[in-house]
């Protein structure tokens, strides 16, 4: 089977990148752990909901599933109680946070397993599968970005604490590629499913990794470009009612607008004049490598 991987942010920024920057701004690495937190929450709900979809069948599946969720709360747990000894907030994070975009972009109404279980399988392992290997690659970069920064006792507490959380991902990567590569063995067409559902599950991954992050000017248009290129992985008379039901947000996207209002008076409050030199810019020319302010990086 082909292996899927997430890819850079605007093809561009790393997750070293981004992680090099975060971890030196406390501030910034506060809200980064807790969207973390808010991420592993989240997916307890989440895979709670497709447990509760697939009703029983197959009851190997389900058993995986509940040790799924009763490794993300644990991590949850681990990363609130890292927090709030810390001091710092475990509210829900600003604007629109990856998993609830993830979430927006899915198209919910295509399998029903009461009439075919190997497709409703298929759609939520691979929507799994990349999610998780997303929180890998941030979790290994910020293990590697803590380990470059001063050795303090707050550093080495928080390294310590995602060093417990990155081996059970990984794992999760590996489990999610053990069952869909079992689905895929059945048949050459369920092959081409699994391929075709690691792609539009890749691809919607990616828009909601880069929307999450994307507040400079024309983001909007950019949101609407991820959503065409998420629609394309669909067949052809999915399209038009994925991308109708979607387009109007993705245009106004209110929750951009009130991110952009709040960073941009982060980065006034903080320093007017950084805000002239390098937010102002940033917002009008976009991120390049190397140019990450604390406000891209904290929405």
């Amino acid at each position: 089977m082909t292996v899927t991987y997430p890819r850079k942010f605007q093809n561009t920024l790393g997750a070293r990148d981004i992680l090099k920057r975060v971890v030196s701004d406390r501030e910034l690495h506060l809200m980064t752990l807790n969207r973390y937190r808010y991420s592993e929450q989240r997916s307890c709900k989440d895979l709670t909901e497709v447990i509760e979809k697939l009703d029983g069948q197959p009851p190997e599946l389900i058993r995986d599933l509940s040790h799924h969720i009763c490794d993300e709360a644990r991590h949850s747990m681990w990363l609130t109680d890292l927090l709030v000894e810390l001091g710092a907030n475990v509210g829900n994070p600003p604007g629109m946070p990856y998993i609830d975009e993830f979430e927006w972009l899915l198209d919910k109404n295509t399998h029903d397993p009461k009439t075919n279980l190997d497709d409703t399988i298929i759609a939520g392992m691979a929507a799994i599968n990349i999610t998780e290997k997303r929180g890998c690659e941030y979790f290994s970069a910020h293990i590697h970005a803590l380990k470059q920064a001063p050795q303090t006792a707050e550093n080495i507490k928080i390294r310590e604490t995602i060093e417990k959380i990155l081996p059970e991902e990984a794992g999760h990567v590996r489990w999610g590629n053990h069952w869909l590569g079992q689905i895929a063995a059945k048949s050459p067409e369920h092959r081409q499913k699994v391929e075709q559902a690691k792609r539009k599950y890749a691809a919607i991954e990616q828009a909601a990794y880069e929307s999450g992050m994307d507040i400079t000017l024309g983001a909007e248009l950019r949101r609407v470009t991820r959503l065409v290129e998420v629609s394309n992985t669909m067949p052809l008379w999915e399209r038009p009612q994925y991308l109708m039901e979607r387009l109007p947000q993705a245009l106004l996207a209110p929750e951009l607008q009130f991110t952009r209002i709040q960073a941009a008076q982060k980065a006034w409050q903080r320093n007017p004049q950084e805000f002239m030199e390098k937010f102002v810019p940033m917002f009008l020319n976009g991120i390049k490598k190397n140019e990450i302010t604390k406000e891209k990086n904290s929405v």
